[in-house]
């Protein structure tokens, strides 16, 4: 079966006073129908520029989609014009912000900021959409959702803001869910809550999710496949459990390691951390852009940048080292 959303060898670049910055490199992935993606990484690795592409939301200038392919349902979104974009938006592919007050309008009320995607892709009027919006807070688990409506963010929590933003996002019943971070503001408990509510949401109506987060504690028990991206590049891909029960990649190894764990027995030990500074994305390396930062690193890694290569089924690293063996693939 086609996944429903595939992103192929896309790069990003945006212009600044300082350079040429390389955001997402040559990057491919995919997410089928009823599934779950996470794509995790440390801020500025590239997560969210790619999926803003996905809704071509990249502002020309300073960023451009320099090449690739955006397969959705088949068809190339790159291809589409801006009249085409205005119905995928809102309308197939739905997005959750990772700030809501960012993306609220703050002299709006709620009801309005709902019902307007209603009446644009449905053609309702906005009293016939309200009855919508109503049922859509019902469904987020904003309690009394009719008495809500007129409103405003202010009036929210961090956590029911966000809330809000996934009812946005759901209004018009779309195929495909990009969360981007939208736990990333929140405390523990309600990140739990939205993650559980996310995973009720995908069973009911049958979405895609594209998860993205800079923690892969969150996507441990969320997403169905994982990929690790760093310095613009994908760095490694796998199932979730793979993922979990045997990184390849230094960079996901690391990660993991600084993860604290309920079951960890050394709790007098600190957490691992990842030393150094992640590149700025202006400065080209000719090897791998981890090395100054990796203790794995041999010499092949400062003149040559690994590519993303299968080391089993389903599971791709870009590596020229065995993690386990300390040695050279």
């Amino acid at each position: 079966m086609a996944p429903i959303l595939e992103v192929k060898n896309l790069e990003v670049n945006f212009h600044t006073l300082d350079g040429v910055v390389h955001a997402v490199n040559d990057v491919s992935y995919s997410v089928d129908e009823r599934k779950t993606l996470g794509i995790v990484g440390e801020s500025g690795c590239g997560k969210s520029v790619s999926v803003l592409s996905i809704m071509r939301l990249i502002q020309e200038p300073p960023g451009r989609i320099k090449q690739g392919q955006i397969f959705f349902r088949g068809e190339d979104l790159l291809q589409y014009n801006e009249i085409q974009m205005e119905g995928v938006r809102g309308g197939e592919i739905g997005m959750v912000f990772q700030d809501p007050m960012t993306y609220l309008n703050p002299v709006l009320n709620i009801g309005r900021q709902i019902s307007e995607a209603i009446v644009v892709h449905k053609g309702l009027t906005y009293q016939e959409a309200d009855e919508i919006t109503v049922d859509l807070l019902n469904l987020v688990g904003i309690p009394k959702p009719a008495d809500r409506l007129k409103d405003y963010p202010h009036q929210f929590s961090g956590g029911m803001r966000q809330r809000v933003m996934i009812a946005i996002a759901l209004s018009c019943n779309p195929s495909v869910l990009i969360a981007d971070e939208p736990t990333t503001a929140l405390d523990v408990t309600i990140q739990a809550q939205i993650v559980d509510l996310t995973k009720n949401l995908q069973e009911t109506l049958g979405m895609a999710v594209i998860w993205i987060t800079h923690d892969l504690g969150v996507v441990a028990d969320l997403a169905d496949k994982v990929v690790v991206m760093y310095a613009g590049y994908i760095v490694e891909e796998a199932d979730v459990f793979e993922l979990y029960e045997s990184p390849q990649h230094p960079y996901t190894n690391f990660l993991l390691k600084s993860l604290p764990r309920v079951d960890d027995t050394r709790r007098a030990e600190r957490l691992a951390t990842i030393p150094g500074f992640p590149p700025d994305g202006v400065t080209v390396f000719p090897g791998c852009p981890l090395m100054p930062r990796c203790k794995f690193a041999v010499e092949r890694c400062r003149h040559e940048n690994p590519p993303l290569q299968a080391v089993a089924d389903g599971h791709k690293i870009a590596c020229w080292v065995d993690i386990s063996t300390g040695k050279e693939r």
